[in-house]
């Protein structure tokens, strides 16, 4: 089909026409769909049933160190799911702290906790005039939505396919005491499921920050999430670099079993150097006695180590790779050569990044929900929910039935194509 900005008005008019009345017979289906958030198919959640019955009445509720997983005790996690997670993040057990289900609220409490104490013994970040953070845009909802919450000024970065601009990010860093901290995902990135170049994963680690109390908060969420047996990309380990550079504690590393395992009942984990564990184990003494042992032990029987984590990790890939690809064939197929939007082709994560043109997004979403699919919001993949260019959408690709899904990459095609039509005709 002929691109759409070559098209003359009469030709916009009459496809406009065409495509309102599809509209019409698509709202008259009644569809009830939800593609707002990355959460696992229930035939994701189906592969780790087994490890309901790991443990039961009779089985002895020790870690490999005698501790007792039912009775109080352990503040960073029993040995042996350390061990896992340490090697899941490729690291040592010692830079590892494990907690409860929810890497969100590790970092949740790891702002709060800077907020009020400070980190390593730096002024608490309440006690300054102004603090700043680096969102690289766009980005994961839930980040900015901490950082905001506790008054904190965000700042817009630029990804490429290589990462952050690192231009910017080491302007910022290295010259504005203010700047405490920056949100990354580095492998498969929410939502473009951009990987971290090498060159950039060694700036990050080279950095020289105006504030002590600078961190790098590295939410590793999708460090094992591969969709391609045979294109699997692979991230620099930051630790290790961070260390080469004379840095080593500048970063705090995120991760859980969210997306492995059961996302309300996984277990989560923070590396990082020995004086961060230190500094977050004394503050922790008085906040919990420890979490919950009997899944982190449950977690190591059934998973064992990172080969079985790979392994497991292969079947959710079996059951996800087929949804992508069917997403990215309808928008090739529908969009291909429009020159109308443009998304990512990722090898792994859980999203597809689509970039409608400027000032459509809002409008697109709107009209998918009037129609009965519910996306994420226009602008949530930037702080303050505000996308400067109205452009970005997150497609979520994971939880619909294979049915669902093509109804709503169907849907979702539709509108974009009628909200396109209606900005190059106002615009003509």
């Amino acid at each position: 089909m002929k691109a759409y900005t070559q098209m003359s008005k009469e030709e916009l008019k009459a496809l406009q026409a065409e495509l309102e009345g599809a509209y019409e017979e698509a709202k008259a289906k009644n569809l009830a769909l939800d593609m707002s958030r990355g959460k696992p198919a229930a035939a994701q959640l189906d592969l780790s049933m087994p490890m309901l019955s790991v443990l039961d009445e009779k089985s002895v509720l020790k870690s490999e160190n005698g501790t007792d997983c039912r009775n109080y005790g352990v503040l960073d996690g029993i040995p042996e799911v350390k061990q896992l997670m340490a090697d899941v993040l490729e690291t040592k057990p010692e830079n590892v702290i494990v907690y409860g289900n929810s890497s969100l609220n590790i970092m949740y409490d790891t702002v709060a906790r800077s907020m009020i104490h400070g980190v390593c013994g730096e002024t608490p970040w309440c006690k300054l005039d102004k603090v700043k953070f680096l969102c690289p845009v766009p980005g994961y909802d839930r980040h900015f939505a901490i950082t905001e919450q506790f008054g904190i000024e965000m700042i817009n970065i630029p990804m490429s396919e290589d990462g952050p601009d690192m231009d910017l990010v080491e302007k910022y860093v290295n010259t504005d005491a203010a700047v405490k901290g920056i949100w990354c995902v580095p492998k498969y990135s929410n939502p473009q499921g951009v990987s971290y170049s090498d060159e950039t994963v060694r700036r990050f680690a080279n950095l020289k920050p105006a504030a002590k109390d600078f961190r790098i908060y590295w939410d590793n969420a999708y460090c094992v999430h591969h969709i391609y047996d045979d294109k699997q990309d692979v991230l620099l380990n930051i630790l290790e670099e961070c260390e080469k550079a004379g840095n080593p504690d500048m970063v705090y590393q995120f991760a859980s079993t969210s997306k492995i395992t059961f996302p309300g009942s996984g277990v989560a984990a923070l590396a990082s150097s020995a004086a961060n564990i230190a500094d977050i184990k004394k503050k922790m003494t008085v906040q919990t006695i420890g979490h919950d042992k009997i899944n982190q032990l449950r977690h190591v029987k059934f998973l064992k180590d990172a080969k079985g984590v790979a392994a497991h990790m292969k079947k959710q890939a079996d059951i996800i790779r087929p949804k992508f690809e069917a997403v990215l064939q309808v928008l090739e197929k529908e969009l291909g050569g429009l020159e109308i939007a443009s998304w990512t082709n990722p090898n792994g994560g859980y999203f597809v990044s689509f970039e409608a043109l400027e000032g459509c997004a809002k409008e697109i979403v709107a009209k998918c929900k009037e129609a009965g699919v519910v996306m994420t919001g226009a602008g949530a993949t930037f702080p303050y929910g505000k996308d400067p260019k109205d452009s970005n959408i997150r497609i979520a690709p994971t939880l619909p039935t294979p049915e669902e899904l093509a109804q709503a990459a169907d849907l979702f095609v539709l509108c974009v194509k009628l909200v396109s039509v209606n900005k190059l005709l106002e615009n003509a």
